[in-house]
């Protein structure tokens, strides 16, 4: 009796430690890993949940930030989103877009959308074209998926900026100060 007592103390322990070493080691994680890559954005035209065609083309002339995802059953993924959804006004007044873009089919993505309480349309990157294209796969805990990433598209239609989040969160201010930051440049 003593014994099991003994063998359950020192896993409990072992148990403590491992979860210490594992938040340290997240904790000396970069919240972000970033590059400031300046070319032509690669071009696109896919389906909203909604329904409709949505191209990049058609936002020329507007700042926009893709918005890549693991889509259908990442919780933080659709949060991430309702944050966006939650401080419209102040990415309105910075004059941003987001365009949200999961590679899941949109029968799996509406229900999200409704569990959330989210009224922004996510466009259906079913190929993974897109994906590949902006080189977001693999960057998350999926290797054929996108990670938590966000891409600028200036009003020119250049790419400005990606930035990857493994702490799966961007507060609202923290995008609006990486897109003027990278606007600015």
């Amino acid at each position: 009796r003593r014994a099991r007592r003994g063998t359950a103390l020192w896993s409990a322990a072992a148990l403590v430690l491992a979860g210490l070493i594992t938040a340290a080691v997240l904790a000396s994680q970069p919240g972000s890993l970033q590059h400031g890559i300046v070319r032509a954005a690669p071009g696109f035209t896919l389906t909203a949940t909604n329904g409709k065609a949505v191209s990049l083309a058609s936002y020329r002339g507007h700042d926009v930030v893709l918005y890549f995802s693991e889509g259908a059953g990442c919780d933080a993924c659709f949060y991430q989103m309702r944050e966006f959804e939650q401080h419209a006004a102040q990415l309105t007044r910075a004059g941003i877009t987001i365009l949200p873009i999961v590679m899941n089919p949109a029968s799996q993505i509406r229900p999200e959308l409704a569990s959330f309480g989210l009224h922004t349309p996510y466009l259906i990157d079913a190929s993974g074209s897109v994906s590949r294209a902006y080189g977001v796969l693999g960057k998350g805990m999926h290797a054929g998926l996108p990670g938590h990433g966000f891409v600028l598209i200036d009003a020119r239609g250049t790419e400005r900026w990606y930035g990857e989040y493994p702490s799966m969160h961007l507060p609202t201010a923290g995008l609006i100060q990486q897109v003027e930051a990278h606007l600015s440049t």
